[in-house]
């Protein structure tokens, strides 16, 4: 038995508190349909009797008429995911549980609905059958008025069947699947005929939406329908022309007086009640909402870049991929909150739209992206096998009721209808090819669903292989180190034009559409990918580069969030934070200050070596995607300050240019001439682009490293001012799990328990006894022991793409794990020839931007070496006694970490981590 649950409302209550569900009695109580919601509803949600049928024997034991069944689930959560309550054990089973109609619904129709079902659904009533459904995305529903009667109980059942077939849509569901009910069932009291959808098609440049309502029978005498506006856009009640009998769609207008309309700041959404009457009887009623948008394609004005537009408006499209996975609920997640807080969590980042990635999405979580304002591309999910009949028929079952479903929401810009020609391929190994007769059923696809939604724009495939056949969205994928970006984006810009085949198969040709990357990114820009890595580094060099490049209508970053083997999300799976570090670069920064709508780009090179005291021209590039620009002119600050080779602040200077403004402005502006300091260290060039009143268009910096000229000399004692060692230069060194150089030992690495020991050197010519102080400065981290370190790591084996392979985020060759909420500490003690003088509580092993010597000395080579590692500046006092009891002319130090907090141990020399120093013992 794999029963987890107790029936007992007090265990449910406890159960569903731990799940994060706030105590309440059923999960996701809302109306699942903000969009289409009639106010006589029943939420299912809940407890569920259970039972796997591994050995498909429910059919032939007739478990429909006897639901003895002995497992629980928590509905709507797919079978296998926490949420739910129990394991994955088998691709068949059953449900069941208790109806109760309540007595008022007596002379109305009452229906099952179902809002999504993974695959093969069956349904019963009291043992009869009620229907069948195939499919796993949409929602489907049954009259089951013939089967109840209104003050009575009657026993559902429910056999899904889950089983694989090459032609079932999965998308991703390797991540987790969606097995059985995932979305919110519930029943509804309905008319003797009523609404089966209505759509709203809003002209905004016509101030009018036009509306399409289709009856779910032909009308067997003339109706009409009512519209009312709760918040008074539109005062009174407006009536539809007349639906004739035997008539089942109507198509009317209505005019929208001093229309608001939905944009991104401002996402205006207008309520209606809808009624369906004939006159004397409301057959039907319920809330809807839409909002006057338009999408269509203008020119970026000042040039003929093709831009999508919002609201006749050109907007650069700033976007994450949203795998739209939770890691306790997989497809489906735990609360109305999360999935509200999911769209706040990508405008608080300053994107303006995701794409929720080959998923038909949960309709609440577009209701939020309605009511919050961000764009939505909405992919529809693919299947892994050919596409032979079974997968079309399948494929376009799908495509036709998402369209349907989801046409009222204003957020949703666009139709992806194919991902990566995954599905579209036919044959395998060198005979794998995208056929020329698949290529015209996605022609005829991307027509069909033109027809069906005009207002919206259709993407026929967002493709990796340069494959598009007719699309309104010239869009490709990239995945590469941030250094490659610049090259690349060159050859894209002068590939695209009115009448290129770049991108497109089979003598297909570009028009003149927007072209934009739908896919970016580094995860898989390194060999084998990346693992989890600082992402921020390759980030921000490629918005430096987009940014350069005004013909790319906009990008889409993967991802929204970590999946369980992809970890280059702004957010991990749980949605934790994870931290760039731009903050320490300037103040107040934060990462939305790389998707600002002005930006002042200073291309590739975020680190660069120059010479103490050379004169650097800094290449500026302006880029405005707005109208919204100061008066007269911006004012650009730049301030150039650092540490030196010794880990002291310095600050070099605070500067002022004047910048003219221009509306849609993109091109380069005069360099800045900044004078290098004399002193060596690393040195942050932070801009910020202001106007008269201190308000803030964006923030951005580059970084120099200004070399030495010189050593120390040794010999010179008038001049020894300190005594650097390097991290590799140890003579001794022992860790309980193991230690390691990286580059060469511009790091070194202990894992566990042990120490690094170094015997230093003192100069001859140094005098002891003139000392008044003695300072050892050091930067050093906590070192875990990651995956790919391990002596025997996991096998990598496996699908990246199915979800199959390694579970561990660090176990990727390439990776570091970026810094989050997640602390690793360690304990440090510092001896000096035998004495411990210090001891220092390290709370973590961070990697992010703030490493820019870790990214700095990377090779590239298409590999990662712990890049955007750093530690923590130290500094210890050495007792003066202890260094002039040396002997032999070396001083002992030794790092060590014991079994108190046995975090292990990094120390960085002058070419790796945060600060441009080795290890380094300073003398006064």
């Amino acid at each position: 038995m794999n029963k987890v649950l107790s029936t007992g409302s007090l265990a449910l209550a406890i159960f569903l508190f731990s799940m994060n569900l706030y105590a309440q009695e059923i999960p996701l109580p809302e109306h699942p349909r903000p969009d289409f919601q009639r106010d006589s509803w029943i939420n299912l949600n809940g407890i569920w009797e259970f039972q796997f049928d591994s050995l498909d024997q429910g059919l032939d034991q007739e478990w429909f008429n006897r639901p003895i069944f002995s497992d629980e689930i928590i509905v709507p959560f797919p079978w296998g995911s926490k949420l739910s309550g129990l394991d994955n054990l088998a691709n068949m089973a059953w449900y069941s549980r208790s109806l109760d109609i309540p007595e008022d619904w007596d002379g109305s129709r009452t229906f099952l609905v179902i809002g999504a079902c993974d695959w093969l659904t069956t349904v019963w009533v009291d043992g009869e059958l009620v229907g069948e459904h195939k499919g796993g995305y949409t929602p489907f529903e049954y009259d089951i008025t013939e089967f109840t009667k209104p003050g009575s109980a009657h026993q559902l059942v429910l056999r899904v069947d889950d089983t694989p077939h090459p032609y079932k849509l999965e998308g991703k569901q390797g991540y987790g699947e969606a097995k059985g009910i995932w979305q919110t069932v519930y029943l509804e009291k309905r008319g003797s005929i009523s609404i089966s959808h209505i759509h709203f098609t809003p002209d905004i440049d016509n101030g009018l939406v036009r509306i399409n309502a289709m009856l779910d029978q032909p009308a067997e005498e003339d109706l009409y329908i009512n519209l009312s506006f709760p918040n008074q856009e539109i005062a009174g009640m407006i009536s539809s022309p007349k639906i004739s009998k035997k008539e089942q769609e109507l198509e009317f207008e209505v005019l929208i007086p001093n229309q608001q309309l939905w944009d991104l700041d401002n996402p205006y959404l207008y309520d209606l009640k809808v009624q369906l009457h004939n006159n004397q009887t409301v057959f039907d009623e319920f809330s809807t909402y839409f909002g006057m948008r338009k999408i269509s394609i203008i020119d970026l004005p000042g040039t003929g870049f093709p831009y999508v537009a919002l609201n006749n408006r050109p907007i650069y499209l700033q976007l994450s991929l949203d795998q739209a996975y939770h890691p306790e609920g997989f497809y489906t997640y735990p609360s109305d909150e999360f999935m509200r807080d999911e769209i706040i969590r990508s405008k608080k980042i300053g994107l303006n739209g995701n794409r929720i990635h080959i998923k038909v999405e949960v309709p609440r979580k577009l209701y939020w992206a309605d009511k919050l304002g961000l764009l939505i591309m909405a992919d529809v999910p693919n299947f892994w096998g050919e596409p032979d009949e079974d997968a079309r028929q399948e494929w376009e079952y799908a495509m036709r009721e998402m369209i349907a479903r989801d046409y009222n929401h204003p957020s949703i810009f666009s139709w992806v209808l194919f991902n990566e020609t995954w599905g579209l391929f036919s044959g395998k190994g060198k005979d794998r090819a995208y056929l020329p007769e698949t290529q015209d059923w996605v022609k005829d696809k991307f027509d069909e669903a033109k027809q069906l939604d005009q207002s919206r724009l259709i993407e026929d495939n967002s493709p990796c292989n340069y494959d598009h056949v007719e699309t309104d969205l010239n869009t490709w994928h990239a995945y590469l180190p941030g250094y490659k970006w610049s090259e690349f984006l060159e050859t894209v810009v002068d590939s695209t034009y009115a009448g290129s085949q770049w991108n497109f198969i089979n003598g297909n040709k570009q028009g003149r559409v927007p072209m934009l990357n739908s896919e970016c990114g580094n995860v898989w820009g390194y060999q084998g990918s990346t693992g989890d890595v600082d992402w921020s580094w390759d980030y921000h060099i490629m918005m430096n580069e987009f940014r350069k490049h005004p013909k790319i209508a906009g990008w889409l970053y993967t991802e929204h969030h970590d999946v369980i083997n992809e970890w280059n999300g702004y957010y991990k799976f749980d949605r934790t934070e994870k931290f760039t570090g731009l903050e320490d670069f300037i103040p107040d920064m934060e990462l939305r200050h790389l998707h600002s709508d002005v930006y002042l780009s200073t291309g590739s090179e975020l680190c660069q070596s120059v010479r103490p005291d050379g004169l650097v021209k800094v290449p500026l590039f302006l880029s405005v995607m707005t109208d919204q620009v100061p008066p007269d002119h911006y004012i650009l600050d730049y301030e150039l300050s650092g540490r030196d080779m010794h880990g002291k602040f310095k600050h070099v200077f605070l500067k002022s240019e004047i910048l003219e403004s221009i509306p849609y402005f993109n091109g380069k502006v005069t360099p800045l001439s900044v004078r290098m300091p004399e002193t060596p260290g690393l040195y942050n060039l932070t801009l910020r682009l202001r106007d008269e009143n201190a308000y803030v268009y964006h923030l951005n910096f580059t970084s120099f490293l200004v070399e030495e000229r010189q050593q120390n000399s040794p010999e010179n004692a008038n001049k020894i001012s300190s005594i650097p060692f390097s991290p590799s230069s140890f003579t001794d060194a022992s860790w309980s799990d193991g230690h390691w150089n990286i580059l060469d030992g511009l790091k070194v690495n202990g894992a566990g328990t042990g120490y690094f020991s170094y015997d230093v050197e003192i100069p001859t010519a140094l005098n002891l006894d003139e000392l008044k102080k003695v300072t050892l400065v050091f930067e050093a981290s906590a070192k875990k022991l990651h995956g790919k370190d391990r002596p025997k790591p996991t096998e990598l084996g496996g699908d990246y793409m199915r979800g199959k392979g390694t579970f561990d985020p660090s176990r990727n060759p390439n990776s570091y794990p970026m810094t989050d909420i997640y602390k690793y500490p360690t304990l440090v003690k510092v001896k000096v020839n035998g004495k411990v003088v210090d001891l220092f509580y390290l709370e973590d092993d961070p990697a992010d931007h703030r490493g820019v010597l870790s990214w700095y000395s990377q090779l590239r080579d298409g590999k990662l070496r712990e890049a955007g590692s750093y530690g923590y500046l130290l500094k210890s006092n050495i007792p003066l006694e202890l260094l002039r009891k040396s002997s032999n002319g070396k001083v002992n130090i030794r790092f060590e970490v014991d079994e108190a907090m046995p975090g292990g141990l990094a120390i960085y020399g002058k070419l790796f981590g945060r600060y441009p120093m080795d290890p380094t013992l300073l003398f006064e």
